[in-house]
């Protein structure tokens, strides 16, 4: 499935059971050896929501959360029959999430996501030194000018940068090494954005452990939250990504919501001795 680019597969683990998801994930997303991905993404029983979401990266490691992902969690879970109502809650990393399907001719066509409350201190992004907010904060690169930044955690990290131009940007030079960044003991996901209007921004995302991807959600509403911060935009906006566009918004009372789109690509079945 994907959201708007983001491309994960997803195994049903209410019916299969999957033994090494770590190693599973590495080779099943191998875009030239394996079915190609930017992850695996396990949908399991919950006994605290109406399912259990658990995101593994391309190169093997868990995240905490993904926002594209738990929309298209969302729709298997309606499409398949594990929870055929237009609200589901899916448990993952980063707590429970609620989720609301619109359904038009007995079709999912949009999810939206109630994503919770961005945490802004560096201990809960986390980041190394003195726990206060991270905007506008100046970081040093090795070999590279440095660059100013935002972090913001959506239940996992993010660090927001502003450019005035976008696409001819070397992502997968600087995204790297900001990914990587001594300040960061958990590694990163590096955004860039570029503001279009007041209710409008283009961005462009490297995902920690998977590389420069499509689209990401979570991304983007810290792409939001962050763009209030620094007094750029309004709260409610669209966030245009290569992918597509996803609907943010960051409420007066602190809660953060996400609507687009899910889609099915293929289905099929993997021999489990491969791993």
């Amino acid at each position: 499935m994907q959201g708007i680019g983001n491309d994960y597969v997803y195994i049903n683990c209410f019916e299969e059971t999957v033994t090494n998801p770590t190693q599973l994930a590495v080779t099943i997303s191998d875009r030239h050896f394996g079915i190609g991905s930017d992850g695996l993404i396990l949908i399991l029983p919950s006994k605290v929501a109406d399912v259990k979401m658990r995101i593994f990266n391309a190169d093997g490691s868990e995240a905490e959360m993904c926002g594209n992902g738990i929309r298209c969690v969302a729709k298997y879970s309606y499409v398949y029959g594990l929870k055929k109502s237009e609200r589901i809650t899916i448990e993952t990393l980063s707590g429970i999430k609620t989720t609301e399907l619109t359904i038009e001719n007995g079709e999912v066509s949009r999810v939206r996501v109630e994503m919770g409350n961005p945490k802004l201190l560096r201990n809960e992004i986390p980041m190394i030194g003195k726990n206060e907010l991270v905007i506008n904060e100046l970081i040093n690169l090795d070999n590279m000018a440095p660059v100013y930044i935002t972090c913001v955690s959506m239940g996992n990290p993010h660090c927001i940068s502003f450019c005035d131009e976008l696409d001819s940007l070397q992502l997968n030079s600087i995204g790297k090494v900001i990914e990587n960044h001594k300040l960061f003991p958990q590694r990163i996901n590096a955004h860039f954005v570029q503001i279009i209007s007041s209710n409008k921004i283009k961005m462009r995302t490297w995902e920690r452990g998977s590389g420069e991807t499509l689209a990401c959600g979570t991304g983007a509403l810290a792409a939001c939250v962050a763009c209030v911060l620094n007094k750029k935009t309004e709260r409610l906006i669209t966030v245009c990504l290569p992918g597509g566009e996803l609907q943010t918004e960051w409420t007066n009372d602190n809660k953060t919501y996400m609507t687009g789109p899910a889609e099915f690509v293929f289905t099929g079945s993997w021999k489990e001795d491969r791993c």
